[in-house]
């Protein structure tokens, strides 16, 4: 029977998670079972998780049941978030979890045997060997009473490689990773970093969305991405080395001038607006030299800007990162995705701190390049442009609000469903507010 043709935005697949588990730093304000920031009440007997309501509880009682007491018994230490979801894995599969099927299609379907385990190359990964001994020790500690169901190594070492390689980061409707789920179903999928599928999540259910209309439903030809694009080629494939052991060949990766394009310098000519490598000796548009002394300031703003990112990988500083963008200016092209990459933690800290000038400033100059290496669909455009249009309403810019909501609707209708919770609680609101206030 021929398979029916595939339209952009359409939702292709669903799927609840075969296990998955909350990050400790959030168990105080998350519901271990829906993934809801509320206020929540803790498991009367381990008091390590809680939960947002009764409902909640009784729903993640199934799973819960098996993991209370080895959480009570580790009490008062916090468990590694990598343990507890091994924890989960291994009870899960002890009462029948081997058994269930994730379905892709109607008779398509994966087991988590089916999952790659990448056996061979995690035990030749000292890192990796590293890890898995001490999450082994957590194990063993939180399981001292029932020691006979800690797998041995071996076994341990395949449902952690299965872990490590098909795990998801679920994320909130700000793209904030809040969880690591295992999905059976969508295990089918292999990485592009020129993907025509997007995953998003709504609670701890992942949906998949096509984002190019495709003659058929075809799963070997159906790519999402597993990583941050707005890196070079050779730090994302690096980044599929060592994470999930294989070497990226798509046309991104293997095109020159996406690095090019990247870590392009800015030309010295002030009239002159072309992107150059560093190492040239001269600008190919206007001929402008390329002096010593250039070359080495670019060297020394990018070492510095990745040396401040790096150090505010968690929280961003407004003062911190003007300061690396004032020496940017004139040294870096407006592309270069280490400029991007701080004007992304500057567009962020400003709107934590409230200054909402900076933040539309900041927020204006990443559209380009937000648009040019995340493509036209892809989430993340999709929330600057709708953080962008909240701004501008905040603002009482009206018409620039409209703007900016509508692209974000355009681009979030695709990504997540026009009934997505994102959609229906955040964005059609401000568009009903922006149209109310411009009449």
């Amino acid at each position: 029977m021929e398979q029916p043709s595939v339209k952009r935005g359409q939702r292709i697949l669903k799927e609840k998670p075969f296990a998955f588990v909350l990050k400790s730093q959030y168990r105080l304000e998350r519901c271990d079972n829906c993934l809801e920031a509320a206020k929540v009440r803790k498991c009367s007997n381990c008091r390590y998780v809680s939960y947002c309501n009764r409902s909640c509880q009784t729903q993640a009682w199934a799973q819960h049941k098996h993991e209370c007491p080895f959480l009570k018994s580790i009490q008062p230490r916090i468990v590694p978030d990598a343990a507890r979801m091994l924890c989960r894995l291994i009870l899960r599969l002890e009462h029948g979890g081997d058994l269930i099927r994730g379905y892709y299609t109607e008779h398509g379907s994966r087991k988590f045997r089916d999952l790659m385990s990448h056996y061979q190359e995690i035990k030749n990964d000292p890192k990796r060997l590293e890890h898995l001994d001490s999450l082994h020790a957590v194990l063993t500690d939180m399981m001292a009473d029932s020691p006979s169901t800690v797998p041995n190594k071996t076994e341990l070492m395949s449902i952690y490689g299965r872990l490590i390689t098909n795990g998801f980061n679920v994320l909130d409707a700000e793209m904030n990773s809040i969880a690591t789920a295992i999905y059976l179903g969508v295990s089918i999928t292999d990485h592009s970093c020129q993907p025509n599928a997007v995953a998003t999540f709504e609670g701890n259910e992942l949906h998949i969305h096509a984002l190019e209309d495709m003659p058929s439903l075809d799963w070997s030809k159906i790519f999402i991405s597993y990583i941050d694009l707005l890196n070079t080629p050779e730090q994302r494939r690096q980044d599929l080395k060592d994470h999930y052991y294989f070497l990226c060949v798509c046309s991104k990766c293997t095109d020159p001038t996406e690095t090019r394009a990247m870590t392009a310098a800015a030309c010295p000519n002030p009239k002159c607006s072309a992107s150059i490598n560093i190492e040239w000796h001269n600008c190919k548009r206007c001929s402008v030299g390329i002096s010593p002394k250039l070359r080495n300031a670019y060297n020394e703003i990018t070492a510095l800007t990745k040396h401040k990112l790096e150090a505010m990988k968690d929280v961003a500083y407004l003062d911190v990162c003007k300061v690396c963008l004032d020496k940017q200016a004139g040294l870096m092209h407006p592309l270069n995705v280490w400029h991007l990459k701080t004007l992304d933690a500057a567009f962020e800290a400003a709107i934590e701190v409230g200054k909402w000038q900076d933040a539309l400033d900041y927020g204006q100059q990443l559209l380009p390049g937000f648009q040019k290496y995340h493509g036209p669909w892809n989430p993340l455009l999709g929330l600057l442009q709708m953080k962008l249009g909240k701004i501008q309403l905040y603002e009482r810019h009206y018409k620039e609000a409209m703007h900016h909501l509508a692209e974000a609707q355009r681009i979030l209708v695709v990504t997540h469903g026009r009934d997505h919770r994102l959609l229906v609680e955040q964005l059609y609101p401000l568009i009903f507010q922006a149209r109310h206030e411009a009449n």
